[in-house]
């Protein structure tokens, strides 16, 4: 319902400032038609004539275009609240009191058109949720039990229903290939514009479109509940946010106002010059300032979101640019997290196939990468599973159940050393962990029956993106992870990381970046949200990569990538430098713009309709200033992902265990 609701408010707040725009444009209309009417009746005889049309259509013009801002401003004085609308609305007044009516007639177009300007960019935000949900088809290819199909309304579709997805189509919800491959253009959602190849098993995201072929796909979620869903609500969360520069200007306006009454006030009485009070108060209307910030914040979210980087609050934003360590989690982030068994190591005296039919059929009940990785293999050499019972997985050291009564546990070696279990079979070099592998021990009945080897291969782009986050100046690039210590130093040395950390628990993963921040340092933590919830809410900044499916990762990250491009990274740190300068530009210009021209105005002789042009001038130099900021990190390239399915033989001792 919530999510409804915004839409409507979005299209009402549209329709508004669309009904705003054809007021200004027909209140324009009225003051530009005073002009023609006062040269045609300019006449020896027609003077007086020529006057009563001239002021008649400038005053109903003016009313027309006033009427807005004075009421804006009488609201905010009822209210309590200084804003400073006041400056302009008194400056209208004070043009129209005098008989000015042209002037005010003039004033009031120019201002409202920068109003105009301020509250579509506002609307920039919310403009991108409605191009979002454009993306999801309001019809989808139900197929019914016997097969047939049926034409329904998307938002119908309920979980577990099976829909039919042809070339062409958008996909109408979230769910997973059951029939099928093809290409699916994602760009929408992940930012990467190469399409991704899927395949049977394989998740979709509604609203991506199919490229090539015909998909059977079970919906998993619908509607709200979508990642598409999911992204419009970041979107949205972004735009209700306020970064503290935000904030410092709404703290100073408070006084703003009162201070430039004073001061048009001294040049009244000092001057006598209406036309001089009225351009001061005119030009002291600080739009420039006012869109100075959020201007250059929504150009930044555009750009962030082309890319597939979905911020929820802008304040992280600026923590980007703050940071100065970086910890990262290995599997998933610096490594692909698609593991491959690559060694099986039994026991004296123990098969090969029974040591993998235990591993098999108690991990295929866990959801973690290793135990996917064991299940894929047991599945390709047609092992078969035992029925497991009561089985519990142990954070950071692996699982345990029951395998016809006798307990089993897989996982590291210490946790095994812990239960008394003997290993001193390991002593002989032909049994011995081999380097570089991460290993999980099997244990049925208390007796070991061997261990499990897998491997996990860097991320091709990773380091291209550790090369950049070091050419900004990040010199604590941190890896932390359970694996071993060998497998740690491996990868943490091909990425050049400054410092690792191996065999740690998920609390060991929060010590540490508490640690990192009693020493002053500003931390974000990078990882894949699975195991990393705590770690990556106790950073300043909180990086979920790969987060395209995943609520656990939108939930507990501050900064969502839905794509597993670590490329995105320096990109976030760029664009918060980029965004802050930008903002600083636009405040500079702002200023100096105001204080020169009010110099100009005490001192020399500008038009309160020159003053007012002048005044749309430095608007629509700040927002296209922060336009450019829209086309940001378009250098970056989209990565090839690595191709599934192309796991290493397994192992055993010399003899490779290939599928039967």
């Amino acid at each position: 319902m919530a999510h409804t609701h915004d839409h409507l408010s979005v299209k009402s707040e549209t329709g508004r400032a669309t009904a705003k725009l054809v007021a200004t444009m027909l209140g324009g209309v009225l003051v530009l038609a005073s002009f023609v009417a006062g040269w045609l009746f300019d006449g020896p005889g027609d003077s007086q004539t020529g006057e009563f049309y001239r002021d008649v259509l400038a005053a109903i013009g003016a009313l027309l275009l006033a009427i807005p801002l004075w009421w804006h401003a009488l609201s905010s004085l009822l209210s309590g609240h200084l804003h400073m609308d006041e400056l302009v609305a008194l400056a209208i007044f004070a043009a129209a009191a005098s008989g000015e009516y042209q002037t005010a007639g003039v004033v009031a177009f120019f201002l409202l058109i920068s109003n105009l300007i301020e509250s579509r960019t506002a609307l920039g935000a919310r403009a991108a949720i409605e191009g979002l949900m454009r993306l999801t088809p309001t019809k989808a290819r139900r197929l019914t039990s016997s097969g047939q199909e049926e034409a329904v309304d998307a938002h119908d579709l309920r979980p577990s229903d099976v829909v039919l997805a042809l070339p062409g189509d958008n996909i109408p919800a979230d769910g997973v290939i059951i029939d099928g491959q093809s290409t699916i253009n994602e760009a929408n959602i992940t930012g990467e514009s190469l399409p991704a190849e899927k395949i049977t098993g394989d998740e979709v995201f509604g609203g991506t479109s199919n490229v090539t072929g015909a998909l059977r796909i079970k919906v998993t979620k619908v509607g709200h509940d979508t990642t598409l869903g999911r992204v419009q609500d970041l979107i949205l969360e972004a735009e209700r946010t306020r970064i503290p520069l935000m904030r410092l200007i709404d703290q100073y306006a408070s006084w703003y106002t009162p201070v430039t009454l004073m001061i048009a006030g001294v040049v009244w009485f000092f001057t006598h010059d209406m036309n001089k009070t009225i351009a001061l108060l005119v030009i002291a209307c600080p739009c420039a300032l006012i869109l100075a910030t959020p201007t250059a914040i929504v150009a930044a979210l555009s750009a962030a979101a082309r890319l597939g980087v979905y911020i929820k609050d802008v304040t992280n934003l600026e923590w980007a640019r703050k940071l100065t360590a970086i910890v990262f989690d290995k599997t998933g982030t610096l490594t692909t997290g698609e593991l491959a068994v690559t060694r099986l190591t039994p026991a004296p005296e123990v098969d090969a196939a029974e040591l993998l039919r235990t591993a098999a059929s108690v991990e295929r009940l866990s959801r973690h990468p290793v135990a996917r990785a064991i299940v894929a293999v047991a599945q390709k050499a047609r092992i078969p599973f035992d029925e497991a019972a009561d089985f519990e997985e142990v954070s950071g050291k692996g699982v345990k159940a029951k395998l016809d009564g006798q307990p089993v546990q897989i996982g590291r070696r210490t946790w095994i050393e812990q239960a008394g279990v003997d290993l001193s079979f390991l002593n002989d070099e032909k049994y011995a962990e081999a380097e570089g592998l991460s290993t999980l021990y099997v244990v049925r009945g208390g007796k070991c029956l061997g261990w499990v080897g897998l491997e996990d291969r860097a991320r091709p782009e990773a380091q291209h993106a550790m090369n950049e986050l070091r050419q900004l100046g990040m010199r604590d690039l941190i890896m932390v992870t359970g694996d071993r210590w060998s497998v740690a130093r491996r990868v943490a040395q091909e990425m050049g990381c400054s410092d690792v950390q191996a065999e740690v628990l998920p609390q060991d993963k929060l010590a540490l970046v508490d640690a990192l921040k009693d020493r002053g340092h500003t931390v974000a933590v990078i990882g894949d949200g699975v195991n990393d919830a705590p770690a990556l809410a106790a950073g300043h900044l909180g990086v979920a990569m790969g987060a395209a499916g995943s609520d656990v990762a939108m939930n507990s990250a501050s900064v969502a990538l839905m794509s597993e491009d670590l490329r995105r990274l320096p990109f976030l740190v760029s664009l918060s430098r980029a965004t802050t300068k930008v903002i600083w530009q636009n405040l500079t210009f702002g200023v100096s713009f105001i204080i020169l021209v009010e110099v100009a105005i005490v001192f020399g002789n500008v038009h309160p309709m020159l003053a007012a042009f002048l005044h749309t001038v430095s608007s629509a130099v700040v927002v296209f200033n922060s336009a450019r900021m829209v086309r940001f990190g378009e250098h970056i390239e989209s990565h090839v992902p690595v191709r599934r399915g192309q796991e290493s033989p397994v192992e055993t001792g010399r003899v490779a265990l290939q599928p039967v």
